[in-house]
């Protein structure tokens, strides 16, 4: 079984550079505990490995959120990854998804591409859903924020052996290279790349591929990277979260409801807390007013 991983690679004799990733075990971990119909499964596979493929955009410690926002059924989907490949992610969804395209889930809406430094000003960036793929919207988004050429090809398959995989290719600043020639490199490693198979991208290893699409030219391909699906939900979150509640107010839910429960939206795991796990936070605010 191949693992999770993020490789990327560079053509030693162009302006182009490359990334290439697969993701079966975080694809899995990711619908885990989720009832999503197959359509939303796909999708949100190929959401997890564009993320995965655009952290290249992350130059410093921080995270990048992919976000689909639409008057669809499918009302958003989001994955958060950092420049570790630490990821997780959820959908809403509300109505029917079964047997719709693209266009149909997410309906009008906008792909919204957030980068967040640990220090620094969080940066974000808006297009239109008015393409038939998300690939396509992607590449959209580069063509009109970044003004590199982008082509990104991804596949989801949520049935039987669950696999997800991706390839993307850009174009670097031209620095002394001719525009022309540039496009046609460009367009030259695009038609190879749009032979392979989703088989391919899923069962071969990443020199294999790379090999297979690219043997007569020169390609550098980079240290592979692993990729880890995490929820960053935990007890100790949701305590500092209701931290923010008066000390009288969450008795008053504890009197009516005697516990109290939360749930997260991306691994769709529960938490109660009685009165016995909170003191913490009544006991803190009795010795504050004392």
């Amino acid at each position: 079984m191949m693992k999770d991983q993020l490789q990327r690679f560079l053509f030693e004799d162009f302006q182009i550079r490359g990334e290439i990733a697969n993701a079966d075990n975080s694809f899995r971990e990711l619908l885990a505990n989720h009832n999503y119909t197959e359509e939303v499964r796909n999708l949100m596979g190929e959401l997890l490995i564009a993320a995965t493929l655009l952290t290249a955009m992350l130059k410093f410690e921080g995270k990048i959120t992919v976000q689909l926002q639409g008057d669809g059924p499918l009302k958003m989907a989001v994955i958060n990854i950092s420049q570790d490949l630490v990821l997780r992610g959820t959908a809403n969804v509300d109505g029917e998804t079964s047997g719709l395209s693209f266009a149909q889930l997410v309906g009008e809406g906008h792909l919204m591409i957030s980068i967040t430094p640990k220090n620094g000003e969080r940066y974000q960036g808006i297009v239109a859903l008015d393409k038939t793929s998300l690939s396509a919207c992607i590449e959209n988004y580069f063509a009109q924020s970044e003004q590199l050429a982008t082509r990104i090809i991804l596949h989801a398959n949520s049935q039987n052996n669950m696999q997800c995989a991706g390839l993307l290719l850009q174009t670097l600043p031209m620095a002394d290279v001719e525009e022309k020639e540039h496009d046609d490199d460009f367009q030259h490693v695009c038609a190879l790349a749009h032979t392979v198979k989703a088989t391919e991208l899923y069962e071969l290893t990443h020199d294999e591929l790379l090999f297979r699409l690219y043997h007569q030219d020169k390609v550098r391909l980079f240290d592979e990277q692993s990729i880890i699906y995490q929820c960053s939900c935990s007890k100790e979150r949701c305590i500092s979260s209701l931290a923010s509640i008066q000390p009288k107010e969450i008795l008053e839910i504890l009197k009516e409801e005697s516990v109290i429960e939360m749930h997260c939206e991306y691994c769709a795991k529960d938490y109660r807390f009685d009165i016995n796990d909170l003191q913490i936070l009544l006991t803190d605010t009795n010795e504050q007013q004392h």
